[in-house]
């Protein structure tokens, strides 16, 4: 089967498309025909060992990863496709299913074929979406979700989400005004009226100003790309107010630093989790019209270099996709 692959850290110019071996399920598994996939931060972040955030940081990821090599060659954690095969303990799939899901960090969703667990966090595609439509739908919304189920969010409560036009941002708007709270979108100029059309109840244009010195303040502010910091919005949050980062190992050191009860805090779960059940919770959103995965580009799979350099621009709105076979 056709996969990309990377033997060494490095820039995208490290990743090759190559034939290898085609995988054979579990017991417990199914084998997926993947029709669509996405490249995401994780991606990029994996691929290059985390080298922008410095010596530790690039150690931490290497210890995951691979110290020396990557011990998984084929990145890729989102995707879409078909059931072509089954172990005999699966029964929740057939063969013929249309499936999506995230593989997360054991990656492997950058190749014609993958492997995924029955338990494992996948499920049958929402009603009426293509595959490319159905891929990008865990990445954003995984996280966004994980994050925001630490803020209590609920009807009166205000929350300003920075990086908003961003996969995880786009899902973040969408999930909040799920959850009634007001919303506030920081984002560009050229993603003003698209978020707004996503549920914000306003939008700050952060090339015209900046949200931590117009005196507003909320209950729960949500840092979707990892640029901004604690230090830099504490003025903007309420008292006993949260700050819910996506990365950064400072933030992780400062939520698990204690605090009173009435302190301004950095809130993230540890370890992180995601689940199935998560993963239908979309799916149920998706079919209600209340969700949906925003696609800045879509890319055949022999372009992965030129879609994960567009990635690292950092300037994408909503996902990036790569397509396997052009099905839909």
């Amino acid at each position: 089967m056709r996969a990309v692959v990377y033997d060494k850290y490095g820039p995208p110019d490290v990743l090759r498309l190559v034939e290898v071996e085609q995988p054979a399920p579990k017991e417990d598994e199914v084998l997926v025909k993947v029709h669509a996939t996405t490249v995401n931060r994780s991606d990029v972040l994996t691929r290059e060992a985390n080298r922008r955030g410095g010596l530790a940081v690039t150690f931490l990821s290497r210890m995951v990863s691979g110290l020396r090599r990557p011990r998984q060659p084929i990145l890729g954690s989102e995707f879409a496709g078909e059931v072509v095969a089954a172990g005999a303990a699966v029964r929740e799939f057939a063969v013929g299913d249309r499936v999506f899901g995230t593989s997360g960090l054991r990656f492997g969703a950058h190749a014609e074929f993958m492997c995924v667990r029955e338990t494992a966090r996948i499920a049958h595609m929402p009603r009426g979406m293509s595959f490319e439509q159905a891929a990008p739908i865990c990445y954003g919304g995984l996280n966004a979700l994980m994050c925001l189920k630490q803020a209590d969010l609920r009807k009166g409560r205000r929350i300003l989400i920075y990086g908003a036009s961003g996969a995880i941002g786009t899902a973040g708007v969408q999930l909040a005004r799920h959850f009634e709270a007001d919303v506030t979108a920081v984002c560009s100029t050229k993603n003003l009226e698209l978020v707004k059309s996503l549920g914000a109840d306003r939008v700050i244009d952060y090339t015209q100003e900046d949200f931590t010195k117009n005196g507003q303040t909320y209950h729960v502010i949500f840092d979707a790309v990892g640029k901004h910091s604690f230090k830099r919005s504490r003025d903007s949050l309420e008292p006993g107010g949260v700050y819910l980062p996506t990365d950064g190992a400072e933030n992780l050191i400062l939520a698990l630093w204690p605090s009173r009860t009435r302190d301004k805090r950095v809130v993230f779960q540890i370890p992180p989790r995601q689940t199935k059940q998560d993963v239908l919770f979309l799916k149920g959103l998706v079919e209600a019209g209340k969700f949906r995965p925003v696609i800045d580009r879509c890319y055949p799979l022999q372009e992965v270099i030129e879609a994960s350099k567009y990635v690292e621009t950092e300037h994408k709105t909503g996902n990036v996709v790569l397509t396997l076979d052009g099905a839909t």
